[in-house]
C-alpha cells in the first residue's frame, strides 16, 4: 500500500437496500394497522429496530479502514476511533461451531479494548481482512 492510501471495509450496499426497504415496509404496515394495539405495538417495535439499524448503515457505513499509520474502527452506534499500530495487540479471527451455526468475527485487540468486526461489517470474509490487515501492519513494522 502506498503512502497515503487507505483501505476500507463497509457494509455491502445490497444489505443496506435490504434494511431500509424491510424498515420501510414495516413502518408502512404500521401506519396501515393502526388501529390494532397489539399488531402496533410489535410493529411498532419492529419498525423502530430496523430504522435503527438501517440509519446506522446509512451514517456508517465504512466499519473499518487502514493505512500505514494504522486503523479507524466504528464503535457504538456511529463513533469512529482512530488507533495506531503500535496500540494494536494482536489481530485474529474467532471462529466457533455451534449447533448449525458457524460463526467467524474479526478480533482487534488494544490494551483497553477489544474491537468486534462480522462479515456483514466488513462486506468481505473475515480471514481475507485479517490478512490484508496483518500485511499492512508487517510493511509498517520495518
Amino acid at each position: 500500500m502506498e503512502p497515503g492510501q487507505e483501505r476500507r471495509w463497509r457494509v455491502p450496499p445490497g444489505h443496506v437496500v435490504v434494511k431500509c426497504a424491510a424498515a420501510a415496509a414495516v413502518t408502512a404496515l404500521l401506519v396501515l394497522y393502526s388501529h390494532d394495539p397489539q399488531f402496533l405495538f410489535l410493529a411498532g417495535a419492529a419498525a423502530i429496530g430496523l430504522n435503527v439499524l438501517a440509519l446506522r448503515d446509512l451514517v456508517a457505513p465504512v466499519r473499518l479502514a487502514a493505512d500505514g499509520d494504522g486503523l479507524t474502527v466504528v464503535t457504538g452506534y456511529a463513533r469512529r476511533h482512530r488507533l495506531r499500530w503500535e496500540q494494536v495487540v494482536s489481530i485474529r479471527v474467532d471462529e466457533r461451531r455451534r449447533l448449525l451455526l458457524h460463526t467467524r468475527i474479526l478480533e482487534i485487540e488494544t490494551a483497553d479494548d477489544l474491537y468486534l468486526l462480522s462479515a456483514f461489517d466488513l462486506g468481505s470474509d473475515v480471514h481475507d481482512a485479517a490478512d490484508e490487515l496483518y500485511r499492512l501492519r508487517a510493511r509498517t513494522d520495518r
